[in-house]
């Protein structure tokens, strides 16, 4: 039996940032602070998640595939992690 793992490929970024390139899946994002800052996650054109304002301390789970790439979007004052697989 294999056993089960939850730890995976992570990026931290204060900047749009073009993840990963390929098709793979985003598990979520841990916001570590942010001053009025916005998220966005896409697919190459495609939207994942429109842009949303999130809350320091916070993880956002997103369980979702993507095909292309995965593009963070960041929006005012961010710093957070990324947490994806492939």
């Amino acid at each position: 039996m294999t056993p089960v793992t939850e730890s995976q490929f992570y990026k931290n970024l204060t900047a749009t940032t073009t993840v990963y390139t390929g098709n793979g899946g985003i598990l979520g994002i841990f916001v570590a602070s942010t001053t009025s800052g916005t998220l966005k996650v896409s697919d190459g054109t495609n939207t994942i998640v429109n842009t949303f304002s999130p809350s320091a301390a916070t993880f956002y789970p997103m369980p979702a595939q993507f095909g292309t790439s995965l593009i963070i979007t960041v929006g005012g004052t961010i710093d957070c992690t990324v947490f994806w697989t492939n």
